[in-house]
């Protein structure tokens, strides 16, 4: 008898879920907005589509203020809810609605709003010492931008800046790409002139990637702190930021290609950053290992 009157004060996962039908609700015009404009509400929350978003969001501590799922979606509500904090306010749309709001060709059902953390420069300048720092600098396309926050990540880099002219971090397109690394990976949006004084002052070498000339990618000097600078996919670097630079590297490829995919060529940089830091770190044990014997034989 305990048991069930304790199960019927337990309010089911569904109960959960308010109605909302109507287009001019003041939520769901938000939500619509902050889609169609890639940006941050006036309460600076970002939108965000899709089961493996919101399971990244929920997985990485980040604030959800609402979740809508479409009606047909109720079953993914009922596994997705009791990994939902308690004050996250839940709705449930009609089918129709939910689609006519969200970016997707093909809704999973669920779209949420979540409360952006904002980073700092001090802090992405803080993690230099274990990681480069990746500038994108008028980059356009977000699928290239998603595909650098991911690697970013995976590759142990400090944090990402965006310049004046890059898309929006908060794009749609850039958010999916990213696969929840958006969520965990300290960001700044900074003017150019800005960023290149702080970088400097900080002691912090300027590397430009270029697909025509520079130093061979397997030569390069990954000697921490660094910034990589990825620039347009078709004009690369501006002239002026190029000029700034103190090296460029190239990555090897066949002469009939004209150039990578941005977001593969810095994947591809990253990972190779990576791979010299963990060699860097291998040398420097040898090398102690080897003084080491060296002082213990002359104590002999």
């Amino acid at each position: 008898m305990k048991q069930d009157a304790k199960a019927a004060r337990t309010p089911l996962p569904d109960s959960r879920l308010r109605p909302l039908a109507g287009r001019h609700n003041p939520r769901l015009k938000e939500l619509r907005l902050a889609f169609r404009r890639g940006e941050l509400t006036s309460q600076g929350e970002c939108a965000i589509e899709g089961v493996k978003l919101v399971e990244e969001a929920v997985r990485s501590s980040q604030r959800l203020t609402s979740v809508f799922f479409s009606e047909s979606a109720r079953p993914l509500a009922e596994k997705l809810l009791p990994q939902l904090n308690a004050r996250t306010d839940t709705h449930i749309l009609p089918n129709a609605l939910f689609n006519s709001i969200v970016p997707s060709d093909s809704p999973q059902g669920v779209a949420a709003l979540v409360k952006v953390r904002g980073s700092s420069a001090a802090q992405i300048l803080e993690r230099s010492q274990s990681g480069p720092i990746v500038v994108a600098a008028g980059l356009q396309d977000p699928g290239n931008l998603g595909t650098i926050f991911r690697s970013a990540e995976a590759f142990g880099a400090a944090g990402v800046f965006l310049t004046v002219g890059t898309v929006s971090p908060y794009n749609s397109k850039v958010l999916r790409g990213s696969a929840g690394s958006f969520f965990r990976l300290p960001f700044l949006q900074i003017a150019s002139g800005e960023l290149i004084a702080l970088l400097r002052q900080h002691g912090v070498r300027l590397l430009a990637t270029s697909s025509h000339k520079g130093t061979p990618l397997p030569e390069a000097d990954w000697t921490l702190p660094l910034a990589i600078f990825i620039g347009n996919e078709g004009a690369g670097l501006p002239r002026d930021l190029m000029r700034q630079m103190q090296e460029s590297i190239t990555i090897p490829q066949a002469a009939q290609v004209e150039s990578l995919n941005a977001g593969v060529a810095a994947s591809i940089v990253l990972y190779e950053a990576a791979r010299g830091k963990v060699k860097s770190q291998i040398e420097e044990v040898k090398s102690n290992s080897q003084t080491s014997n060296l002082n213990r034989a002359t104590l002999k």
